[in-house]
C-alpha cells in the first residue's frame, strides 16, 4: 500500500494496516552512548527537591509546590503530590504536552502513590528567560548541535525528576513509573532507555518518532516549525536524527503501554506509530481514533484508557 504523504489533510486518518508496517528510524553512529553519558551527567545532579505550600488543595492527599535542580544550573518546577496518612509503596513522574501544564491531574491518584508533576525547561512553571515558551520556537531552541539542543535538557530534567522523587520517597526506589503525553510522550521516550529505575511507563500521542516521516508529513504546532526550520536549514537533520523517539525506543527494556492515534493533526500518525512498532520489550497498544483534536469517541476512550492505565501501573 503507498500512501502520498505530502498531499495529505494533516486531519485525516491513516489506514491502520499501513501504520502497523512502519519501521523506526535508522540509528545514527554513536547515538547510544550519546545518551548513556548524557544519563551518566544528569544522575550525578543532586536535584535538592524544594517543597512549598501549594494553592492546590486536595482531601485525600497533601498537594506541594515543588523546585528542584537540573542539569546546567536550571530550576525546575511543578507539583508534588502524597497521600495523607498512608504508606508509599510506589512513585509517578507525569509529563506534559506543549502546552505546559497549569496543574496536576488527579485521576490516576492512588492511595499508596507519590506523583511528581514536573515542567521541563522553559515550559509552565519552569519559564526561562533564556528559553522561548512558545512550543514553535521551544522546539527548535539550540538546534545547532546535539549538546545545545533544548529537547535534550527537557529529557535531563526529567531524569532529575526521579532523582528528586526518589529523594523524597526512598521507598519508591524500584517502583518508580513514567506517563506523558505528546511532547512528554517524545521526551519519555528518550529518557526511559538509559534510566533503570524507570521500571513502568505509558506514552500517549508521542511526538519526535521517526525524523524522516516528520519532515514529510503535513502537520500544524511544533512539527511543523521543525518542518520549516529543516527546509531552511538542512543540515538540523544531523541533530534531529539524535532525538528521535523511534531510535530510542528500539533500546527500551520495560513493560510500555501507548495510546496511539489513527489521525492526529499536530503528531503525524506514522511517527507515533514508529515508537511503538520499533519497542522490543513488552508492549500493550490502545488505539485512538483521533489525537490532538476533539472527537465523538474522545470521552469514552479516555475513560477506557484510564481503566487501561489503572490496570497497568497495579503491577508496579
Amino acid at each position: 500500500m503507498w500512501i502520498d504523504l505530502q498531499d495529505r489533510d494533516p486531519a485525516a486518518s491513516f489506514p491502520l494496516e499501513w501504520l502497523q508496517r512502519i519501521e523506526g528510524a535508522p540509528c545514527p553512529t554513536g547515538f547510544e552512548r550519546f545518551w548513556r553519558d548524557r544519563f551518566r551527567r544528569a544522575s550525578g545532579v543532586d536535584p535538592r527537591p524544594v517543597l512549598l505550600p501549594s494553592r492546590v488543595i486536595r482531601d485525600s492527599h497533601e498537594v506541594f509546590d515543588v523546585r528542584y535542580q537540573s542539569t546546567e544550573g536550571m530550576v525546575i518546577s511543578g507539583w508534588f503530590v502524597r497521600p495523607k496518612d498512608r504508606p508509599i509503596r510506589r512513585g509517578l513522574v507525569v509529563g506534559h504536552g506543549y502546552g505546559g501544564r497549569d496543574a496536576p491531574d488527579f485521576r490516576l491518584m492512588k492511595d499508596d502513590t507519590a506523583v511528581l508533576f514536573p515542567c521541563c525547561r522553559g515550559l509552565g512553571r519552569s519559564r526561562n528567560p533564556d528559553i522561548p515558551d512558545d512550543p514553535q520556537d521551544h522546539v527548535i531552541q539550540g538546534i545547532e548541535n546535539i549538546d545545545s539542543y533544548v529537547i535534550g535538557g527537557c529529557v535531563d530534567d526529567l531524569w532529575c525528576g526521579v532523582s528528586a522523587l526518589e529523594q523524597l520517597c526512598p521507598g519508591v526506589a524500584g517502583r518508580v513509573g513514567y506517563l506523558g503525553i505528546s511532547f512528554g510522550g517524545g521526551v519519555g521516550a528518550l529518557a526511559i532507555p538509559w534510566d533503570r529505575r524507570i521500571v513502568r511507563a505509558h506514552l500517549n500521542v508521542p511526538t519526535f518518532g521517526h525524523v524522516g516521516l516528520r519532515m514529510e508529513c503535513p502537520t500544524y504546532g511544533s512539527s511543523r516549525s521543525l518542518q520549516i526550520c529543516y527546509q531552511q536549514y538542512p543540515e538540523t537533520r544531523d541533530v534531529l536524527e539524535f532525538f528521535d523517539a523511534s531510535v530510542a525506543a528500539g533500546f527500551i527494556a520495560v513493560p510500555m503501554h501507548l495510546a496511539v492515534a489513527l489521525s492526529d493533526p499536530f503528531v503525524a500518525p506514522p511517527g507515533q506509530f514508529s515508537i511503538f512498532n520499533s519497542i522490543r520489550s513488552d508492549k500493550r497498544l490502545y488505539l485512538l481514533a483521533t489525537g490532538h483534536q476533539p472527537s465523538v469517541e474522545a470521552d469514552a476512550e479516555d475513560t477506557r484508557l484510564l481503566v487501561d492505565l489503572k490496570n497497568f501501573f497495579s503491577a508496579l
